[in-house]
């Protein structure tokens, strides 16, 4: 009995567990290949991944690494102020401020009604413009670019989720329309695009800067990453430009074109010692910082680029070289009956007389007797003074789009050519360059070279007249603005002047338009002493077209108003103004005044 319980116990607990060691399973053998098929594959895993971790830790740890870092860094791009444009004085003529652009990840934003009510009246755009922006999906998108800083601090107060303020910077133009032509303007991107902006970009842009952050998944910044970049600022730009002066060049040529319904109108006013441009004024003319709808007409800096055929206002350069020769003296009578040179007449229209002095010849403008003077000089000698002030040379004065204008080489000209270049037909220059040519009588015969940058080493001025020539032609300039000349209108209150007219018809094609014509008058001031050199520009006049008329009165104030401005104490008694000047309306003549002060200009008119 007891073997039989013993063997039924063991029974019993063979049931509640396994016997291992008896377990015909774990008894049977292994095939061979089996194992070692095994160790085969964990060997072969263990390759491939060490492969992988050297391709990816060592072969092509960049890659990896930069793909790790777009999912949780980014870079913040830190943009550089662009330099200022001053005037000669330190005044500001262009400025960045700052001017962020709010962007948005669409995917991300999260707005309730009343942020997204006062989201879109701060970016002045309409809700269904806004939604469907919204709606074109995306991780990125531009919601308004260049918002006055006020207004991306207000829509930072909001706090809305997705949103993003990126630093950024506009234009200012604080002259607006009266520097417009110099200073130019940027585009979107803060990139010149006309006048100095254009001209000297590399210098003004600078260097953008960036950092390196980490941001969480609504886009905040929680963490930097090394070391930023700073941004490096452009470099400021100092003008010549009196930014007063330039004002008031500006309001005059401006109230000048819109009194005679005038095309256009220009200035120019130098420094008559130094050559520095110290304004620049162009109507009509436009705000730099509001560009749409702009027209060639207005962007154009006529001052610079438009050429024109220079008319009487040559005819200082040609009496001079004939007094300098010894030819002809202030005194010298000459004969002004009308002649023929080949097929053309000279002639000098209503104000023709039978003798006339060198000095009246100025005074009067008196074509024939400066095609007389001109026939006594070689052509070489005419050509090559032509050439010395600075006609058919471009401008250095490193300006976008300063024309050249044209001269003909002087080997080339037949007998009516140089009679007509006598007195400014058959060549072409842009009033910038008139103005230059004067600063060689203004400079006892120097040319002066001309300079639009502040401390901008100057070329070595060229000498064209002997002093006395120049001092003797600017008393004989004196003479134009007198009562007997063509410009008494030219005259300025306290100051000394002296200048010279011009009023040509339009050329056309081969041919002239007698309806259409270009008043100008160019001139000194103070004579002995002379401090500014203005030229004036009036581009077809309707009306009474003649420079005297047209364009005097206009070299009358700027030259008071630059002067004044300028601390250029007068040199000439202001006297009291009488009743009689008073009825007269500035800038006009008497009405009881006949128009032969007006006629008095240029008549003589190309008929080749």
């Amino acid at each position: 009995m007891r073997t039989v319980q013993r063997q039924g116990s063991t029974s019993a607990h063979s049931v509640r567990g396994v016997n291992y060691s008896t377990s015909p399973l774990l008894a049977s053998k292994t095939p061979p290949w089996r194992s070692r098929f095994l160790v085969m594959m964990v060997g072969l895993g263990f390759l491939a991944l060490s492969g992988r971790a050297l391709y990816v830790q060592v072969l092509e740890s960049d890659f990896f690494q930069k793909k790790g870092e777009e999912r949780y860094a980014s870079t913040v791009q830190l943009p550089a102020s662009r330099g200022r444009i001053l005037d000669r004085h330190g005044q500001i003529l262009a400025i960045s401020v700052n001017a962020p652009t709010i962007s948005v990840n669409p995917q991300q934003f999260k707005a309730n009604d009343e942020q997204k009510r006062a989201l879109v009246s701060l970016l002045r755009m309409p809700v269904k413009e806004f939604d469907a922006k919204l709606a074109d999906g995306g991780a990125y998108l531009v919601l308004k670019r260049q918002i006055d800083d006020g207004v991306a601090q207000q829509i930072k107060a909001l706090k809305i989720k997705g949103l993003t303020i990126e630093p950024g910077y506009i234009r200012r133009y604080p002259e607006n329309e009266a520097a417009a032509h110099v200073v130019g303007f940027t585009d979107i991107e803060d990139k010149g695009q006309e006048g100095i902006e254009l001209a000297f970009q590399r210098q003004l842009q600078g260097h953008g800067g960036s950092r390196g952050v980490v941001k969480d998944r609504l886009g905040r910044i929680v963490e930097e990453l090394g070391e930023p970049v700073d941004p490096r600022d452009g470099r400021d730009v100092q003008l010549t430009i009196d930014s007063q002066v330039q004002a008031l060049a500006y309001q005059r040529i401006r109230d000048a074109v819109q009194e005679h319904r005038a095309k256009a109108g220009s200035v120019v006013v130098l420094d008559a010692q130094s050559g520095e441009i110290l304004a620049l004024a162009n109507y009509p003319s436009y705000l730099p910082s509001e560009r749409r709808n702009l027209t060639g007409a207005q962007l154009r800096n006529r001052a610079v680029t438009d050429v024109f055929e220079p008319g009487s206002t040559v005819k200082p350069f040609v009496v001079s070289m004939a007094l300098e020769k010894g030819f002809v003296k202030p005194e010298t009578v000459l004969d002004t009956h009308p002649f023929k040179v080949g097929p053309l007449l000279v002639n000098d229209g209503s104000h023709a007389h039978d003798a006339l002095t060198v000095a009246q010849v100025i005074q009067k403008s008196s074509n024939v007797g400066t095609v007389k003077m001109s026939q006594r000089l070689d052509n070489k000698e005419m050509g090559e003074m032509f050439a010395a002030l600075g006609f058919g040379t471009k401008p250095q004065i490193g300006f976008p789009g300063a024309a050249t204008g044209k001269l003909r080489p002087w080997k080339t000209w037949k007998p009516v050519e140089k009679a007509t270049m006598s007195y400014g037909y058959g060549l072409s220059a842009s009033l910038l360059q008139i103005a230059r040519a004067y600063t060689a009588l203004a400079r006892d015969g120097e040319l002066a070279p001309l300079s639009l940058i502040k401390g901008e080493e100057a070329l070595p001025a060229v000498r064209i007249f002997e002093p006395e020539t120049a001092r003797t032609m600017r008393q004989l300039l004196r003479g134009t603005v007198s009562k007997e000349g063509t410009a008494p209108l030219a005259q300025p209150v306290g100051y000394s002047a002296g200048g010279k007219t011009g009023t040509a018809e339009k050329q056309e094609g081969r041919g002239y338009n007698s309806d259409k014509h270009r008043a100008w008058f160019s001139g000194i001031s103070p004579i002995d002493n002379p401090r500014v050199v203005v030229a004036v520009m009036i581009d077809e006049p309707s009306g009474v077209y003649f420079g005297g008329l047209v364009a005097a009165p206009v070299f009358k104030v700027v030259v008071e108003q630059a002067l004044r401005t300028l601390s250029v104490p007068p040199d000439l008694e202001v006297k009291a103004p009488t009743l009689t000047a008073q009825a007269g309306k500035p800038g006009r003549p008497d009405k009881g005044k006949p128009l032969a002060v007006a006629r008095a200009d240029d008549a003589g008119q190309p008929t080749h």
